[in-house]
């Protein structure tokens, strides 16, 4: 995108209030993200630390103090059963949740544009073999299918990594169909034409005429595959294949959660909620990217404005007068 198309996407951005809070709560979980070992030193705790004696061992462990026991020295309270921080467990969890959801979607993306591109710009032959692989792909039951490749592999595989390659190779489906669909309209512009016919190879077409107009859908899609594969990721978790203990991720907490919602709702609570402010924050954003990368939408932001009233009030008035 040029400079000048940038300025218009980031003015539509900031002319939408709940795009703006969207993007501070995101900011602000990132810094909290990249912080967590900062912020754990602060409250001098952290994500492993058993705590025997905060928690009630003749109650099978529920710890002391109300609302999960939170305090001075434990902010959020501590974990029912073992008695670590809540807070830095949060905050540690936070790192791995965003990382395999990002991990994922730049491995979506990646596969998604590849073979979308391929298809949409391709022969024949080659947009029917990739569209019905595309439509398999889509087909197949992504948990049933993250659920087997997970068990097969070795325990000591690092599991945030095993997490991303897993719902990345698992779920480029949508990202192929919406990139293919561009690319057999965006070929037929005289612009591509052009290239083409100039003797210009079918990837340099690609790479030079077609990715750039492919920039605004991706990165629309993007934005909202973000939040989905949070709650996969969370989904993996909680049905004890994803992140192992003691690494923590919300997933991972919200499934051994489930045993303590009654004696304990704040350990349950903390992590859905925010799991769910993530999650609604990246798709009220990636609706204001859809907007605002829109071309049609500056002529749609005009409808209603002062100075497109004035204008209607003029031709009126011009128009009762003649």
């Amino acid at each position: 995108m040029s400079d000048l198309q940038e300025t218009g996407v980031w003015r539509r951005l900031r002319a939408r209030p709940s795009a703006v809070v969207a993007a501070a709560v995101l900011a602000v979980l990132a810094l909290f993200a990249l912080g967590a070992p900062l912020l754990s030193a602060l409250e001098g705790q952290d994500p492993t630390t058993y705590h025997d004696s905060l928690i009630d061992s003749a109650r099978g462990g529920v710890p002391l103090g109300p609302y999960g026991g939170i305090g001075a020295e434990h902010w959020l309270g501590v974990e029912p059963g073992t008695g670590r921080d809540l807070f830095a467990r949060l905050l540690y969890g936070a790192r791995i949740s965003l990382l395999v959801a990002l991990g994922a979607t730049v491995v979506q993306v990646l596969i998604g544009v590849t073979i979308g591109l391929a298809a949409g710009f391709g022969s024949r032959f080659v947009d029917t073999v990739l569209s019905r692989f595309t439509d398999v792909m889509v087909a197949l039951p992504m948990l049933v299918f993250g659920v087997a490749l997970t068990a097969v592999v070795p325990a000591d595989f690092p599991r945030p990594l095993l997490l991303i390659i897993v719902v990345g190779l698992l779920n480029w489906g949508g990202t192929a169909r919406i990139v293919r669909a561009q690319t057999l309209s965006l070929k037929k512009l005289d612009y591509v034409a052009a290239a083409r016919l100039g003797g210009s190879r079918p990837w340099r077409v690609a790479r030079r005429e077609l990715l750039p107009a492919l920039a605004a859908p991706v990165i629309t899609y993007a934005a909202i595959l973000v939040p989905m594969n949070m709650v996969v990721e969370a989904s993996l978790s909680f049905l004890g294949i994803g992140v192992r203990p003691p690494t923590s991720s919300w997933g991972q907490m919200l499934s051994t959660a489930t045993t303590w919602f009654r004696a304990d709702p704040t350990y349950v609570l903390l992590p859905a909620a925010c799991l769910f402010v993530t999650v609604l924050a990246f798709t009220v954003l990636g609706d204001a990217l859809r907007t605002a990368l829109d071309p049609r939408e500056r002529s749609r932001l005009r409808v209603g404005t002062r100075g497109g009233s004035r204008d209607a009030e003029r031709a009126t008035t011009k128009g009762a007068a003649a």
